[in-house]
């Protein structure tokens, strides 16, 4: 679904991997998304509190930690919470696993390619209704 200004909406990257950051920036904005990038939680509680945001991709291992950012935006941005999908690297960490699965969110393993990001993308969309 389009927006008024031709965009499919807004994306914002909180990860402090450039790479990773790059990657996400090439594929989204040629799938046809404005995507804002925040390498660590406090830059993106300034940017949400600048734009709204389709989905917001965060990375559970960055500084202020996706956990931390993540029950930031449950009290702040309470209808925030439904809009993410995590990264990580760190699958067999015990206190990761538990919190994934507490969250039930969207998880986006690393290393990820393209492809698996824009599946991510799309399917976390639906679900939402957009």
């Amino acid at each position: 679904m389009e927006r008024a200004n031709g965009t499919r909406g807004r994306i914002l990257i909180v990860e402090d991997d450039a790479v990773i950051c790059r990657l996400c920036q090439v594929v989204l904005t040629g799938d046809g998304f404005e995507v804002d990038i925040a390498s660590n939680g406090k830059i993106a509680q300034e940017k949400l509190a600048k734009c709204d945001y389709a989905l917001l991709i965060i990375d559970l291992r960055m500084p202020m930690n996706g956990q931390g950012f993540y029950q930031f935006l449950a009290v702040k941005f309470p209808m925030l919470p439904s809009k993410v999908i995590f990264t990580t690297g760190d699958t067999l960490s015990q206190e990761t696993r538990h919190f994934l699965e507490s969250s039930k969110k969207p998880l986006l393993s690393k290393p990820f390619g393209p492809q698996d990001l824009k599946a991510i993308v799309s399917k976390t969309l639906i679900g939402l209704g957009k």
